[in-house]
């Protein structure tokens, strides 16, 4: 079940492959992303030596007066892969015009996990295109509800 959805990815970028992640979180966090409070727009992925670690994510406290004063919502969190994915993502971010991306926080079982892809920036044109597209799938829908 998904819990909070990256939804700006799929339309500023052309996702290539994909990999799923743990996450090494806090235990207020990971109730406030389970309530689904949180936010991955904005936020990327970076390979620093043998970790990978997730960037500009927004998870809020879950219960804020119950939570210590210096808590960043924005902080840097650790990804959980293995070495074989670390060096493939770090390849792949080490090359111009890709950039590795959060997708969606989801629940495995009692684990968290997030899915990641690298991806490749969309240009203005291709928007346009995901957008007409988008469009004519909602007047074909409209259209085949109102012939029944």
């Amino acid at each position: 079940m998904t819990l909070i959805h990256n939804k700006k990815a799929t339309f500023n970028f052309e996702l290539l492959e994909s990999f799923e992640a743990g996450l090494e979180l806090l235990g207020s966090e990971v109730k406030s992303i389970r309530k689904k409070q949180g936010s991955l727009e904005g936020s990327h992925v970076v390979v620093r030596g043998d970790e990978a670690f997730l960037v500009g994510a927004t998870i809020p406290l879950y219960q804020p007066a119950n939570n210590p004063k210096d808590y960043d919502p924005e902080r840097t969190r650790r990804l959980l892969l293995n070495k074989k994915e670390i060096s493939e993502l770090a390849s792949a971010e080490s090359q111009k015009g890709l950039t590795i991306v959060p997708i969606s926080v989801y629940n495995k079982g009692r684990n968290l996990k997030l899915q990641i892809a690298i991806a490749r920036g969309k240009k203005k044109a291709d928007k346009r295109q995901t957008i007409k597209e988008r469009d004519t799938k909602k007047d074909i829908e409209r259209q085949m509800k109102q012939a029944r």
